[in-house]
C-alpha cells in the first residue's frame, strides 16, 4: 500500500511537470501568433501582386518564348520542402512529411530545422528566413531550370485555413503554366519577354517567402492548439491520480486504525 501512495505521488509530480511545460509553450506559441499572422497575411498580399503581375506578361503570346514557360515531362521535379523549427506541434510537421511521400524521387530543399535534420541539410530556421535567403534560393534555381536540370519547382508547404485547421499542400512556381490572363492594353519595355525573364527570380523568390511566412504562422498555431489540448489532459490526468492517491491514503489510514484495534483488543 505505501509503494502504490509513492508511485501516485511521484505520478502526480511529473504529470504536474508537463502542465506547466505545456502552460509555457501555449503562453509563448500565444505571443507569436499575432506577429505571424500579420507576417502571414503581408506575404500573401505580396505573393497575389507578383502573381498579377506575371499573369499580366503571360497574357502575351511572345512570353511563351521564354525559357520558364517551357512545359517538360516531370521527370525531375525539385521541392522546397518548409517544416517547423521545432515539436510538439501536433501534426504539422508528420502532415510535410507524409505528403512529401508521394514524390520519392524529388530533390529536396529543406526549410525549417526539422526539415533540415531529416535530410541532413545545414540549419535554415522558417522563423528567421528572409528575402535575402529567398531570393539567393530563387535565382539558383531559376538558372537551373533554365538550363535544363529540372523539370519543375514546387513548395510543400502548409496553408492556413484557421487556428483550428491547417491543410499541407504543394504550391508550384515553375513552370509558368496556366498563369496566362485576358488580353490588355499594357505597354512594357523594352518588350514583355524581357521584362518576364527579368521579373521572374524575384516571382518565386516573392512566393517562396510568403509560403515560409504562411507555413510559420500555421506552425505557431498548431503548436497553440497542441499545447492546449496537451493541458486539458494533464488536468484530467491529474485530477484522476488525486483520486487514486486519495483512495489509497485513505485505504492506508484504515489498515492502521483496524490493526491498532485489532491489536488492542489482544
Amino acid at each position: 500500500m505505501g509503494s502504490d501512495i509513492k508511485q501516485l505521488r511521484t505520478r502526480i509530480r511529473s504529470v504536474d511537470s508537463t502542465l506547466h511545460l505545456t502552460r509555457a509553450m501555449g503562453l509563448v506559441a500565444s505571443s507569436k501568433i499575432r506577429r505571424a499572422t500579420d507576417a502571414m497575411q503581408k506575404g500573401r498580399e505580396y505573393a497575389a501582386a507578383l502573381r498579377a503581375t506575371v499573369e499580366l506578361l503571360c497574357a502575351a503570346k511572345e512570353c511563351q518564348r521564354s525559357p520558364y514557360a517551357a512545359h517538360r515531362a516531370d521527370g525531375r521535379t525539385t521541392l522546397l520542402v518548409i517544416a517547423g523549427d521545432r515539436g510538439l506541434a501536433g501534426g504539422y510537421n508528420a502532415n510535410i512529411f507524409r505528403l512529401l511521400r508521394e514524390y520519392p524521387d524529388a530533390r529536396v530543399i529543406p526549410i525549417g530545422k526539422r526539415a533540415c535534420d531529416r535530410f541532413g541539410a545545414p540549419t535554415v530556421y522558417a522563423e528567421g528566413y528572409s528575402y535575402g535567403d529567398a531570393i539567393k534560393t530563387a535565382r539558383t534555381l531559376c538558372a537551373e531550370f533554365a538550363e535544363g536540370e529540372t523539370d519543375r519547382v514546387g513548395v510543400l508547404c502548409t496553408r492556413y485555413e484557421s487556428m483550428m485547421s491547417q491543410r499541407a499542400e504543394i504550391e508550384w512556381l515553375l513552370p509558368l503554366t496556366g498563369l496566362g490572363g485576358e488580353s490588355h492594353d499594357a505597354i512594357f519595355e523594352p518588350d514583355e519577354l524581357t521584362v518576364l525573364d527579368a521579373v521572374v527570380p524575384d516571382y518565386v523568390a516573392g512566393m517562396l517567402l510568403s509560403c515560409v511566412k504562411e507555413s510559420f504562422a500555421c506552425e505557431v498555431a498548431a503548436r497553440r492548439v497542441a499545447m492546449d489540448s496537451a493541458g486539458k489532459n494533464a488536468e484530467a490526468m491529474i485530477t484522476e491520480l488525486m483520486l487514486d492517491y486519495n483512495r489509497a491514503r485513505q485505504g492506508a489510514i484504515t489498515q492502521e486504525i483496524t490493526e491498532i484495534v485489532a491489536g488492542s483488543g489482544v
